[in-house]
């Protein structure tokens, strides 16, 4: 059967089929309310483990094609709706907030709908050149954090009406969160919830009244439809149950490439050679124009697009094939707006007799089932393209293979159209083995400049170094930081977790008291380097090695403060020790979210050509800061004009996986990770706080003075620098088999990551810190849950059963577990959620 002939029986079937009785049927959901519900609605199973079912939506564009035209007119109906409630005076001076991913789109339709309201949507994308204005989480999603980066951040400070959109207003949770949040630093007189339907349970239909009085602020809604969900018990485990059987069934069924049929069992596409032909089309997206609202969107802004979209259009249907009759525009993620008015735009530019439809690739992850009765009817599987900061998994295109459509214009930001993205596993690969013809469109992705750029100073200042500022020989490092060290920043680890776990306070903005380790500990410090100092400098020499071999002659080290800064010194050491070279070292603060200092690249660019410049850390957990500083060089790029930089990060051990410099790839005790600035020439974690540190200063740090007399850095040093004449063979045999070696990323370390998070329950990447090194700091710095240690571990965990035992925190052996350790932060934490002695409890 052809997909178009396949995409017929798919019309014919669904003529007075509800695409949610599949569903209905086997778990006894069932929607009441209004009549147009099952219109709008159709459901599916959800592979999540805190919801079994998902309304999909018929008239949104991210999981059903729809008509443009019908997806922006719902946008634009309820956004006129709203503008009637206010008034003309309140509407003018309304901001309008969309929620990332699914909703972007149909908040930019309800600001449209508005007329003058500037327009901004939440993002999972971290920019590290703009701000953070707030945050918050999303407790039922996939993939719950949201940022909220506006260029302008005056954006969100008014007092006008804030209209905050969503494709559906389920329980209110995500909505009052940001509402609360927001209130508390932009407090304003009224706010307006818009979704397309309101699917509140009885329960939940009062809260919204309750809350606008605690806040003493009126709050209405403003929906589509409304109705609610009835859900019989024990539906979530029926329903994880349903989605394994189906996905066992579709596994067992597709196991060999091939180019037919459209889909198998389950709705499943099975792997298929690709057939289609693809190429790109260039839009001549106008440069003053902003792809979306991630960094805000503003009237005009809406109007430069308005008059560009025909022209665009155009060179849409002029690469179209002459015989296309059926065609679908497919955005990207959280890149809704522009692929939705392009569409829009090509369906009124292209004859009659062609049908345009839109829909999205998302990041959720739903069953797919062909079934008439089911709303996801196939699915595409293909990795993630845009370097996420949540790292590599799979991406969803649903209902797109099967739907006979004739051509697909892929539309994507420059952010996303990497390499992955043209891969034979990738998206526009999976497009072509079921379209004939795919266009790819790129619209260049916005990064606000820094609005200090133009007038920073021309001089920064010089790098601090010892004995003013750390403990080390002022030749062995230049901090590219400024001193805090009379800032009282140190807050109780309890207090710190409550509050980055609740979205309060980012780690980045205090301190941890400093860990003062007992007797006991520092004794297995000691025999922890006796016996591993020879090891240690094997892997240094072998990363040092390699670093020279293929990066620079004379490279630049710069470490990324504080874990990278002792292994930055042991590195410059043996290139000293083996070569004679007196390698330029610094030290530079990356704080996870916000990016890498700014300041102290234009310091290094102003110095030292960028292409020199070696990035250097102690070791990888799950790669968390390699794509971090990934990011932050892109954006760095974008802002300054300021390329060469090479994100790729030179580490000591890599058990994760994760970088391809590396000395071993052994899961090992280094020394330096038992202690905190004990064994990091006295300077403490890097701090970023917008009182502390202006536009143009760099990150801050401390320096603990006061701690001299248990400085253990020179000691750890030397112990290691002492064994490179007897570790030299072996450091040329191990580095000559690295350099032959495939060295390639394999991301391991991340993939276990994600299992151990679902399979002990926590759902969050980031409470799982995986080897040695991150174990060990759960344990001095975080509130620690658990300890998984894989069976046999030896002496390398000695120092973690220490820790474990003196914080009451159990360490649970693990007879497959990829890494030597790994630990767990409290996943519920609250102050409550330890003992009054501050010790770790279970769930």
């Amino acid at each position: 059967m052809t997909e178009r002939a396949h995409a017929e029986g798919h019309a014919e079937e669904h003529a007075g089929t509800w695409s949610g009785s599949w569903v209905a049927e086997r778990l006894g959901v069932a929607l009441t309310g209004d009549e147009a519900l099952t219109g709008l609605l159709g459901l599916a199973l959800r592979r999540n483990p805190k919801r079994a079912h998902l309304l999909v939506s018929n008239v949104l564009g991210k999981h059903v094609p729809q008509s443009p035209s019908v997806v922006h007119g719902h946008g634009v109906a309820l956004g006129r709706r709203v503008r009637d409630l206010l008034g003309a005076e309140a509407a003018a001076r309304a901001v309008v907030l969309g929620y990332a991913e699914t909703a972007t789109g149909l908040g930019h339709s309800v600001a449209d709908g508005l007329d003058s309201a500037p327009y901004l949507h939440s993002t999972r994308r971290p920019v590290a050149t703009v701000a953070r204005a707030g945050g918050f989480e999303e407790s039922h999603s996939h993939a719950t954090s949201h940022l909220l980066l506006p260029e302008d951040p005056a954006l969100l400070a008014g007092d006008g009406p804030l209209v905050l959109v969503d494709d559906e207003f389920s329980t209110g949770n995500t909505v009052l969160n940001t509402v609360r949040a927001l209130h508390e630093r932009y407090p304003r007189k009224r706010y307006v919830v818009v979704a397309l339907v309101d699917m509140r349970s009885p329960a939940d239909a009062g809260r919204l009244d309750d809350f606008a009085r605690e806040i003493g602020a009126r709050v209405d809604l403003v929906t589509t439809a409304s109705g609610t969900v009835q859900l019989p018990p024990g539906v979530l485990e029926k329903g994880q149950e349903l989605v394994a059987r189906h996905e066992t069934a579709a596994a067992e069924a597709t196991t060999e490439p091939t180019t037919a049929p459209a889909t198998g069992p389950a709705g499943r596409v099975p792997v298929a050679a690709p057939s289609g032909t693809v190429r790109r089309v260039e839009l001549h997206w106008p440069h003053d124009v902003p792809d979306g609202g991630r960094h805000g969107f503003t009237p005009a802004h809406r109007a430069r697009l308005e008059a560009a979209l025909p022209a665009m259009a155009a060179r849409i249907a002029e690469a179209l094939p002459a015989d296309a009759r059926r065609v679908l525009v497919l955005g990207f993620e959280e890149l809704m707006y522009a692929p939705l008015r392009l569409a829009q735009a090509l369906e009124q530019t292209v004859r009659g007799d062609v049908a345009v439809r839109y829909s999205t690739t998302t990041r959720s992850p739903v069953l797919a089932v062909d079934d008439p009765g089911y709303a996801i009817r196939t699915r595409l599987v293909f990795p993630a393209h845009d370097d996420p900061a949540d790292g590599p998994g799979e991406r969803y295109a649903y209902n797109v293979a099967g739907a006979g459509f004739d051509a697909v214009v892929a539309v994507v930001d420059s952010a996303a159209d990497t390499p992955a993205l043209h891969a034979p596993d990738g998206l526009t690969a999976r497009l072509a083995a079921h379209v004939p013809h795919v266009l790819l469109a790129v619209v260049p992705s916005y990064v606000p400049r820094s609005p200090h750029a133009p007038e920073r100073p021309s001089m920064l200042p010089e790098p601090l170094r010892g004995p003013d500022f750390s403990s080390y020989a002022p030749d062995e490092v230049g901090w590219l930081l400024q001193d805090l060290s009379d800032v009282t920043l140190e807050a109780p680890t309890e207090e710190r977790e409550e509050a980055i776990q609740s979205g309060g306070a980012h780690y980045a903005e205090s301190l941890p008291v400093e860990y003062q380790p007992s007797e006991q500990y520092q004794q297995l410090f000691h025999a922890a380097l006796k016996t591993s100092a020879a090891r240690l400098a094997r892997a240094v020499g072998a990363v040092t090695e390699i670093v020279l071999a293929e990066r620079s002659p004379r490279p630049v080290l710069v470490s990324l403060a504080r874990a990278g800064t002792p292994v930055g010194v042991l590195m410059r050491r043996w290139a000293q020790f083996r070569h004679g070279l007196d390698l330029p070292h610094y030290a530079v603060s990356i704080v996870r979210g916000r990016g890498i200092d700014a300041n102290a690249l234009r310091w290094l660019a102003e110095h030292h050509d960028p292409a020199d410049v070696v990035f250097v850390d102690g070791w990888t957990g799950k790669g968390a800061i390699t794509r971090e500083l990934a990011a932050a060089l892109r954006a760095f790029e974008d802002s300054d004009g300021i390329t060469g930089f090479d994100p790729e990060i030179a580490v000591l051990a890599d058990p994760g996986s994760c970088v391809r410099t590396y000395g071993t790839r052994d899961d090992f005790l280094i020394p330096s990770a038992c202690l905190n600035s004990t064994v990091s020439g006295l300077i403490s974690r890097t701090v970023l706080r917008a009182d502390l540190v202006g536009p143009h200063d760099f990150h801050g740090a401390k320096f603990y003075r006061e701690l001299a007399g248990a400085d253990l850095s020179p000691a750890f040093l030397d112990a290691v620098s002492a064994c490179f004449p007897e570790v030299t063979e072996a450091v040329d045999a191990q580095a000559k088999e690295l350099l032959s070696a495939d060295r390639a990323p394999t991301w391991e370390g991340w993939a276990a990551v994600e299992r151990i998070s679902e399979e002990y329950g926590i759902h969050d990447v980031n409470l799982v810190k995986p080897g040695v090194g991150e174990t060990t700091r759960v344990m001095l710095r975080r509130v620690p849950w658990k300890v998984l240690a894989r069976a046999g571990a030896g002496a390398d965990l000695d120092h973690v059963r220490l820790l474990a035992e003196q914080r009451g925190v159990p360490v649970e052996e693990v007879a497959d577990l990829p890494y030597t350790c790994v630990g767990l932060i409290h996943p519920q934490y609250t102050r409550g959620a330890t003992g009054a002695d501050g010790k770790a409890v279970t769930l």
